[in-house]
């Protein structure tokens, strides 16, 4: 198992429909954590890379109904 994070910045904050949404999608297996820091307006998520590309995070990411903007570089 290899494990990957991914951040991105949104645009609006979250509505409560969403944040229902992103809680579910912490059941999705492959999907350890996801975090946000709503002063830095962004999203991490630590995911298992041998069952997920990033495209399909951020994919997971817009069908919660996240504004998703654009992904930013982990140092």
């Amino acid at each position: 198992m290899t494990q990957l994070e991914v951040a991105y910045r949104y645009h609006t904050p979250p509505t409560q429909a969403t944040l229902r949404a992103l809680d579910s999608m912490r059941e999705v297996y492959g999907i350890r954590r996801i975090g946000f820091d709503e002063a830095e307006r962004t999203v991490r998520v630590e995911f298992d890379a041998s069952r997920f590309k990033e495209p399909v995070i951020a994919g997971l990411l817009r069908r919660t109904g996240l504004d998703l903007g654009e992904q930013l570089v982990l140092a």
